[in-house]
């Protein structure tokens, strides 16, 4: 039997800095613009060969809510009335970066998403002063 074709594969893996994996649909951890061009095939990226994404400024307890996100956006991409992910707030500003490195374009980084992140920051901090 021959081995599946990582570039066709169902799932892919994506590598936080500290080294958790985390498994997700393709389709959902497409919807990241820079992971969609790592996994493009004719890509020069060997993530397109591998179907493994590994990002060195990511850790995995952000990694793992921008996972989240991504399999609760693919979800419930037309679905009205959908409610917000629980997002601590001590994650915000590394989630936002992650976002930012993440988006190319596309809905990781949107500015809702983005203006959430801010809002739940914000109220952290007004909080602790």
């Amino acid at each position: 039997m021959a081995a599946p074709n990582p570039q066709t594969a169902e799932f892919v893996t994506l590598i936080s800095s500290d080294g958790f994996e985390f498994i997700v649909p393709r389709k959902s951890a497409c919807v990241a613009g820079t992971i969609k061009k790592m996994l493009e095939g004719g890509s020069v990226f060997s993530e397109s060969r591998t179907g493994r994404c590994e990002f060195e400024n990511i850790n995995g307890v952000v990694l793992e809510k921008v996972a989240e996100y991504l399999c609760h956006n693919a979800k419930n991409k037309n679905v009205t009335g959908v409610a917000d992910m629980d997002i601590p707030p001590e994650l915000c500003l590394e989630l936002l970066m992650a976002a930012d490195y993440l988006d190319g374009g596309c809905s990781v980084g949107d500015a809702v998403g983005r203006e959430k992140l801010m809002e739940v920051q914000y109220e952290h901090w007004a909080q602790v002063e």
